[in-house]
């Protein structure tokens, strides 16, 4: 997350760039493989709104424009996923509604920020939003960037973010980000014959005659519709 450009209206109105990181079956675009309910998000909010692409078990999805815009993204998101628990619970014997979750990709130099001294950044979020936040304190694989977790109410949600904007843009990052890209999964299942390592199928390679014929792939799953 970082500013990239400074509007003339003064106060929190900056371009800045937001990323999540969601699970490769957490879809904004649940049951619309034409892009619809993303491409009503981009002209609603007038925020850019990009999937990572691949198929991979997670996926980035970035968000970027001036706070206002970033904002109703970031509300009309948490919104969505709030209906999707709602329609997944008419099937489900659950009586009590899990909070909407979501996770942001922040570089590891703004996290000291973000939880504050003594952790009070943190706790006066939490207080003040009523949202759960946690800082992840492993940085995510081959990257300089941790996850923070958000969990809540959409409302709880949207006013965290804006929070978490403002320490940001107030404490930028320090040196070289090395951002998180996720790798896809293509792992098999070996019933006999031997080992086989994963990257070999990645890299196309053949496999040992011996092994080949005692090989099932798991399906990935299916790319986030776009």
């Amino acid at each position: 997350m970082e500013p990239t450009k400074v509007q003339s209206e003064g106060g929190l109105n900056v371009t800045l760039t937001i990323r999540l990181l969601m699970h490769g079956k957490v879809r904004i675009t649940h049951g619309d493989c034409k892009g619809e309910t993303v491409k009503k998000m981009r002209e609603e909010s007038g925020a850019r709104i990009n999937i990572s692409e691949g198929n991979c078990p997670e996926r980035i999805v970035t968000i970027t424009g001036p706070t206002d815009t970033i904002f109703k993204a970031f509300a009309m998101i948490a919104y969505k996923f709030e209906e999707d628990i709602i329609n997944s619970m008419s099937n489900s014997p659950a009586t009590s509604k899990p909070p909407v979750t979501l996770r942001l990709v922040v570089p590891a130099s703004q996290c000291g920020s973000l939880i504050g001294k003594g952790g009070s950044k943190i706790k006066e979020m939490r207080e003040s939003t009523g949202a759960q936040v946690q800082v992840a304190g492993d940085m995510l694989p081959n990257s300089t960037e941790r996850a923070v977790t958000i969990s809540g109410t959409p409302e709880a949600i949207i006013q965290c973010v804006k929070q978490i904007c403002v320490v940001m843009l107030e404490s930028p990052p320090k040196g070289a980000t090395i951002p998180y890209r996720p790798k896809p999964a293509s792992t098999p299942v070996i019933f006999s014959g031997g080992q086989v390592r994963a990257e070999l199928l990645l890299q196309n390679q053949p496999l040992p005659v011996t092994t080949r014929l005692f090989i099932f792939i798991c399906v990935p799953p299916q790319p986030f519709c776009k």
